[in-house]
Formats: structure tokens, C-alpha cells, sequence
């Protein structure tokens, strides 16, 4: 009954079905301009996340933000007053950048060997590359022999040299955030008022503004950068790095790459469609669907303010994939029909076709949207979005199909033709081969299948961000620049609690020689030193044995072969120890130094890496990415382990934060949430066969080459080392979720014809040729279409074109090969044979 409804209002009524789409393509249509990309480190980490807190605790009390490195390379040597006054040119141009707050260069620091002063005359006597009359070459060998220069703001060889552009910290964002963290927060433990809720929504909504106006700004500051960047790369060898460009081009390749293979696989359908059916109407018709699907779910996304990220920039594609299917099988279908019932009436065709199609497209939609919805499990945010986003497209999807398809196609005058589709007759092959070597197919696939979970075991989700860029790129040229001569790219912090002081300690013994109380001069260095702190407790924190430990701790960490550049408060002590004569600073010598350190140099030298109040220390290392060593997990654990066990420190006492210590996670949870749970997601669709299929052979024997795809598919990343990531973490479930859309349709063809045939090899010759050419059709398109995609820069886009054409061929081949194999050994449909006869 409902379905008459149905026929009749599409068929009946086809302007009023068209004019309702058209409205709903216009107001969806003006949505599509809010439509949005989200580049922000939100997109990189997991909801709730306690090391996120963190990290956002230590940026605040250590005054770190984002930051730019600009590596200058001159033609010329870098030390003569030409290139000087070229990169103080340089300089002065950046900072009027509107979102930069400052850039940090060799021209502020102090040269304390130019100075050529004692230690304790070093605060009073500062001087700088600026200041007048400073012998170049001897600033050079200064800036070059120090541990808090070299490597950071020069190279080793001295011919390279770094700027570092600060951008300007967003104090109402972090606000925001601060009260929307603790609104979910009491939300999650105790639940919101009424007046709680409205707030949380409110704050929501002002922080997603502030966040796109961040972004843009971001964007709008890095493109001024490289403008100005551009007008000096005549005389010098220029590149520009650090995590806010690489946030800010992974989208701007995903955008481009959105355009530029979207309109390349969008040519590619339209050539396939013309090739395979020789008609205008069956190119105008699945073209119109799927642009009428896109416009509808990306304004979706606008109104209801869902942006984009690098792991869902496919879904456009991936919808447009699920459109054509839909439309193809029922092309070929109406055309099965044309061939079958020549008398019938174009309505009657198409009543027929909607009758026979409108069911197992139903189940495939659904199976689609179940794997698909596997990914709302997940703690990432964009994944989570990304599942529902294919939820809505899915729904729209099929919804929109049947709308469209018989609407247009039934106002459309009949149009017999006897012009055959260009099968290259592979399916009726395949049908031939299956029966002829069915054991061979059971061998490949078992063979297949072991060496699938072989693969598996192999998996890993280490990944860099320099592996996600081609060669060629200037992007991946800039971190290898900026790897090799200024100490590395990826920020990482490794915070301390430390013990607290025992005095006795330090007093029985300063660690470098006798009790201090045994010297006669002791109280008069005590006077000394309580009356130049002038009640400033902080200085007591200084004590020897402590900084010491500093030392030790940072050597260690500047030992491992994946860290580049490590600074922290031992850099600076290197510095005073090697003023002092190589001598080592006792306590009390230690807090008189504090005290005489002006405030401003307090703020920029000491704040980053030492916070008294709360006992802290702060140690930052930049990771070499172009590391072969760099396994991202394990060096995470080696770090917190080598603390832990040569230091002494509690567990609690050590933590990890940063930009990598929150990709890792995000990575690690990735593959918890999505790897783990295929299984769930392959018992729920093998439930949704046996609701379609009413037999539990039938569910089993439908699921089998989807998991071997699947399967498959993984296992070959896990053999050639491709890591999981965060956009080939879902190759797994768009296999599955497109996968079984052939299953379903092979499936419900066979059962529905094997009544006429009784038996099995007949009905599959059958199949293979009218479902399965529909089938293949589908998937030629598919396959073809996405293996444009490996043409990208961009790695993660090249490894989903691929993999994802690798998944549809396997899925393809298993359902044309395996699954009617497994039809046949089994016999599921004998009970209803005997019904029949």
C-alpha cells in the first residue's frame, strides 16, 4: 500500500516531486556558503582527552603559543652588514603582520662572550648584535658556541639562521574554551540545569565563532608571510615551518585536491556513464542526483554549522560513489526490463524497476549507514562528525534517488534503443571461471585470508607529519630545512613535578665539595644573598643538587636519537657555569644570580622552563621528523620510562605534553575504536542480512567477502608498512559499508530467481548477467574514478584513492566470484527448491 503511494506520487506527480526537491535544493543551496574547513588543533585530538587539559594548563603557565620558524639562508655570508641588515629588513616587515606579536632573532639575544664580563657584572653589561661597534665575527663564533643559540636560531655551520614568528595569543578563546571544558565537565559527572544548558550552548556557539575567526585570521596571517617571504627569496634560501602552517596547508591541499580530482573524477563518471550506456539521459540522470546530493548535504553542514576536516574532506566523493551505484543499478535494471518486456509501458517498466530495486537499495543504504555509523563510537570529534555526516549523506542519498530517478525519467519520452552496453563481457567470464575452478576461488580466498591476518599483525599507527606531503612540495622541503638546521620541527614538552628540597641536604653537602658551614665566609655570603634577594623567596628554589639533576636530565633527553633541539632551565645554567670559569654555582650563588637577572630577562629567559610556584620544571624538545628512528609511541614511553627509572621520579611526578603527545593519542584511539570494533560492525550488518534474507546461510555466506575485503585491505597496509592514520583509519569501514552493497543486490537477485531456475549454476550464469553487470558497472566507475587520487601531494588523499580502489575491486571480486562459490557449496536455498517442487 505504501509503496502504490509511493509510484503514484513519483510517477503521478512529477513536477510537484521535482518543484519539492528544487525548493529544498534552494534553501539548502543558500546554506552552502556557511559551509566550512576546520584546521584547528581540534581536529587533531580526542574529546576529553586529559593530556589535552594539560597541555593547555602548561601553555598558559609557560607562555607558550603558536609560533612560525622563517630559515634564511643568504647568498652571501650571513655575518656581513649587507645580509644583517637584509634579515633585519626581513624582520621589521614581519612583525607588521597584523597577527604577529613578535619574531625572535639573533639580533635581541644577549653575546655574553662579546660582552667579556664576569658573572656577576653579566646583568649590567648586556649586550647585543644591535648594539654599536660589535665585531661580526666574534658575535658569530659567541651566537655559534652557545647551547641556547646553535640549533635554534643558528645552524651548526653558522650560514642559516631562524626567525621565529609569534602570533598573537586569543585570551577570549581560551576563555571560552576554559568555561565550555567545565560546562561538559560537570555536564558528563552531574548533568546542567536549564539555565546551564542555554549557557553551554551559548558558549559553544561564541567559541565556534571565535574559533573560525582564529582560523581565518591564522590562514589570512600565514598567506602575508609568505608574501613577504616571496619578495626576499632572490638573494636567500627561504622556507617557512612549524605546526600552525602544517595544520594551515593540510587543509589547503585537501581543498585543492577537493577541486582539482573532484572535477577530474567528476569528468571521469560522465566519460564511464557515456562509454557504458550510449545515452544522454542515463549521464544527465545519476550527474543531476548526485549534484542535487552534494548541494543538499553540504549546506546541511552550513546550517547546522558541522565544518569539515582533513578525515572527512572525502565525503563529497564518497557520496557521489553511493549515488552513482544507486543509479546505475537502477539504469541497468530499467534497461533489463526494456530487453525482457518490450510491450510494457514506460511506466510500467518503471514501476516494475522501482518495485524489484527499491528494497535491497533500502538494505544497502542501511548497511551503508550502519558501518558508517560505526565511526560515532569514536572520541575524536571530526570522526564522529565524519560518521554522521555519511549517516545524513546516506539517508539524503537514497531518499533523493528515488525521488529524482523516476520523476525525471518518467517525464521523459520513451526511447527503445537496442545499443548494448559495453560490458568488455568480463561478468559472463567470471561466471565461466567460478564454475570451473570453484575450489581454486575456496584456495585463493583461505590463502588470501591467512595472509590478511598476517598483515594485520603488522599494522602500526605511527605516522609523521612530513610523510604526509610529496617530495616535491615546498612543504616538505621547509621541515627537512628546518629538521636539519634548526633542531627539529614537532614541539614536545616534558614537565616535572619536582621533590620538594630537603635543606639539610644542601647543606650538609652542596654537592660540590665541603660543608658550607666549615667555610668562615659562609654567613657573609648568606648576608650577601638575603639582602640582595630582598624578600623574594623564589630564589631559595635554585639550590645546587636541584640544578644539577636539570643538567643530568636534560642530557639525557638530548641523547635520544629522536629528539632534536632540547632547551630548558639547564641551557641557561650551561651558559652561567661557563661564565663563572667552567665553575659550578653553589646554592647560595645560584639565588644571588636569580636576583640580579632583570625582570624582563626573567620573563623571557626563565618563565618558559621553570615555574617556582608550583615546583615545575619545563623541558622543550623539538622531534626530528625526518627521523628513521621516530616511532612516535615509543618514544613517548622511553622518555616517561627513562625518567622514571634512572631518576627516581614518581610515576605521577612526570608528563608528557605537546602537539605529538596529542597526535599519538588521537592515533592510538583511532585504532582502538575503529580496528577493534569492525567485528561489532560485521555482526550488526550480518543482522541486517538475515532480516533481509530470513537465513542465517544466507547472512553468514553474504558477510564472508566483505570481511576479506576488508581484511585484505588491511592486511596489504600492514605488509608494506603504509601506517594508519587518520584518514586511512577509515578505509575499513567504507569497504565494509560500499562492500555489501553488492552482496545484498547479487543475493537478492539469486534468491529471487532461483525458483525459476532450481539450481545453482544456472541461476548464477543468470546473475552474473543482469546483476552482476550492474554490479560491475558500479564498481568500474568506482575503481577508475578514485585511482585518480594517487596523482595527489598529498599522501593521505593518494593512500585513500588507492586503498579505497584496492577495497571495491575485492569486494567486486569476491561477490563475482566467492560469494556465488559459496552459494553453491552450500546450498542455502535448498529448503525453498523443496517448497517449490
Amino acid at each position: 500500500m505504501l509503496f502504490e503511494k509511493y509510484t503514484n506520487l513519483v510517477l503521478g506527480k512529477p513536477f510537484f516531486v521535482l518543484g519539492f526537491v528544487l525548493l529544498l535544493v534552494s534553501f539548502l543551496g543558500w546554506h552552502t556558503q556557511q559551509f566550512r574547513m576546520d584546521a584547528s588543533a581540534d581536529s587533531l585530538v580526542v574529546e576529553g582527552d586529559p593530556d589535552l587539559e594539560f597541555s593547555r594548563v602548561i601553555n598558559s603557565r609557560y607562555g607558550t603559543g603558536d609560533f612560525v620558524f622563517v630559515s634564511y639562508s643568504p647568498g652571501n655570508e650571513l655575518f656581513t652588514r649587507e645580509s644583517l641588515d637584509t634579515l633585519q629588513d626581513l624582520k621589521t616587515d614581519l612583525v607588521t603582520v597584523s597577527g604577529v606579536e613578535s619574531v625572535d632573532s639573533i639580533f635581541e639575544v644577549p653575546l655574553f662572550k662579546v660582552a667579556d664580563v664576569s658573572l656577576s657584572e653579566v646583568a649590567d653589561n648586556i649586550i647585543t648584535l644591535q648594539a654599536p661597534g660589535v665585531d661580526l665575527s666574534s658575535a658569530r663564533d659567541d651566537l655559534m658556541s652557545s647551547e641556547a643559540y646553535r640549533n635554534v636560531l643558528l645552524s651548526e655551520d653558522g650560514l642559516t639562521t631562524a626567525l621565529i614568528v609569534n602570533f598573537n595569543a586569543q585570551p577570549d578563546l581560551a576563555d571560552l574554551l576554559d568555561l565550555r571544558t567545565s560546562l561538559r565537565n560537570l555536564q558528563r559527572e552531574a548533568g546542567l540545569s536549564p539555565d546551564q544548558t542555554s549557557e553551554l550552548k551559548t558558549v559553544e556557539q561564541q567559541y565556534t565563532a571565535a574559533k573560525v575567526a582564529g582560523a581565518t585570521q591564522l590562514h589570512e596571517d600565514i598567506a602575508a608571510i609568505r608574501t613577504i617571504l616571496d619578495k626576499y627569496r632572490g638573494d636567500a634560501t627561504i622556507y617557512l615551518g612549524g605546526v600552525p602552517m602544517i595544520a594551515d596547508d593540510l587543509v589547503t591541499f585537501v581543498r585543492n585536491d577537493l577541486v582539482t580530482f573532484g572535477a577530474a573524477i567528476l569528468v571521469f563518471i560522465i566519460a564511464a556513464l557515456a562509454y557504458l550506456f550510449r545515452k544522454i539521459r542515463y549521464v544527465f540522470i545519476p550527474l543531476l542526483c548526485g549534484a542535487t546530493i552534494a548541494i543538499c548535504v553540504i549546506g546541511l553542514l552550513g546550517l547546522i554549522e558541522w565544518p569539515v576536516t582533513v578525515i572527512s574532506s572525502n565525503f563529497i566523493s564518497l557520496l557521489l560513489i553511493i549515488t552513482v551505484s544507486l543509479t546505475v543499478h537502477l539504469i541497468v535494471r530499467y534497461r533489463e526490463l526494456e530487453n525482457e518486456n518490450p510491450d510494457d509501458s514506460h511506466h510500467d517498466r518503471l514501476r516494475l524497476t522501482l518495485r524489484s530495486m527499491i528494497k535491497p537499495c533500502a538494505y544497502t543504504s542501511l548497511t551503508t549507514i550502519v558501518a558508517f555509523g560505526s565511526l560515532v563510537i569514536s572520541d575524536i570529534p571530526p570522526i564522529v562528525d565524519f560518521g554522521w555526516m555519511m549517516v545524513m549523506g546516506v539517508c539524503c542519498a537514497f531518499s533523493l534517488t528515488f525521488l529524482i530517478f523516476p520523476a525525471v525519467l518518467g517525464l521523459m519520452k520513451e526511447n527503445l534503443s537496442r545499443t548494448e552496453e559495453k560490458s568488455i563481457d568480463i561478468t559472463p567470464a567470471l561466471a565461466r571461471f567460478t564454475q570451473a575452478n570453484g575450489r581454486l576461488v575456496l584456495l585463493v580466498a583461505a590463502v588470501l585470508f591467512v595472509l590478511s591476518a598476517v598483515g594485520i599483525s603488522r599494522l602500526n599507527v605511527e605516522n609523521s607529519f612530513i610523510d604526509y606531503f610529496d617530495k616535491n612540495t615546498d612543504i616538505y622541503q621547509g621541515m627537512v630545512a628546518i629538521d636539519q638546521n634548526m633542531g627539529g620541527t614537532t614541539p614536545l614538552d616534558v614537565i616535572i613535578d619536582m621533590r620538594p628540597p630537603n635543606p639539610f641536604d644542601d647543606i650538609a653537602d652542596n654537592g660540590f665539595g665541603d660543608n658550607p658551614f666549615q667555610d668562615d665566609d659562609f654567613f657573609d655570603e648568606f648576608e650577601e644573598f638575603d639582602d640582595a634577594e630582598q624578600g623574594d623567596d623564589d630564589a631559595y628554589w635554585f639550590t645546587s643538587d636541584k640544578m644539577q639533576e636539570l643538567i643530568a636530565i636534560h642530557d639525557y633527553l638530548d641523547s635520544l636519537p629522536e629528539t632534536g633541539k632540547v632547551l630548558s632551565l639547564a641551557t641557561l645554567l650551561d651558559i652561567a657555569y661557563e661564565l663563572n670559569d667552567g665553575e659550578v654555582l653553589n646554592s647560595i650563588e645560584l639565588g644571588v644570580l636569580y636576583n640580579k637577572i632583570p625582570e624582563s630577562y626573567k620573563e623571557s629567559l626563565l618563565r618558559p622552563y621553570v615555574s617556582v610556584e608550583n615546583d615545575q620544571v619545563r623541558f622543550s624538545i623539538r622531534v626530528l621528523e625526518t627521523s628513521d628512528n621516530l616511532v612516535r609511541s615509543e618514544l613517548l614511553a622511553k622518555i616517561q620510562n627513562g625518567l622514571i627509572n634512572e631518576f627516581g621520579f614518581a610515576e605521577e611526578q612526570v608528563r608528557l605534553s605537546g602537539m605529538l603527545v596529542l597526535y599519538n593519542n588521537m592515533l592510538q584511539s583511532l585504532f582502538e575504536s575503529q580496528i577493534l570494533t569492525l567485528g561489532v560492525v560485521l555482526l550488526a550488518i550480518m543482522a541486517m542480512f538475515l532480516g533481509l534474507f530470513r537465513s542465517w546461510k544466507l547472512a553468514v555466506i553474504g558477510i564472508i567477502p566483505n570481511i576479506l575485503a576488508a581484511l585484505a585491505v588491511l592486511g596489504l597496509m600492514g605488509w608494506l608498512g603504509i601506517p594508519l592514520d587518520m584518514m586511512t583509519i577509515t578505509i575499513a569501514a567504507i569497504s565494509v559499508g560500499i562492500g555489501v552493497d553488492n552482496t545484498i543486490h547479487y543475493i537478492h537477485r539469486f534468491k529471487s530467481r532461483f525458483p525459476e531456475f532450481n539450481d545453482y549454476e544456472e541461476t548464477m550464469i543468470y546473475c552474473h548477467g543482469s546483476i552482476g553487470k550492474a554490479m560491475y558497472y558500479t564498481g568500474f566507475t568506482i575503481v577508475a574514478g578514485f585511482s585518480i587520487l594517487v596523482l595527489s601531494n598529498f599522501v593521505p588523499t593518494m593512500y585513500f584513492g588507492l586503498l579505497t580502489s584496492l577495497a571495491m575491486c575485492l569486494a567486486l571480486a569476491g561477490a563475482l566470484t566467492l560469494l556465488p562459490q559459496l552459494l553453491m557449496v552450500f546450498k542455502p536455498l535448498d529448503e525453498q527448491k523443496a517448497i517449490q517442487s
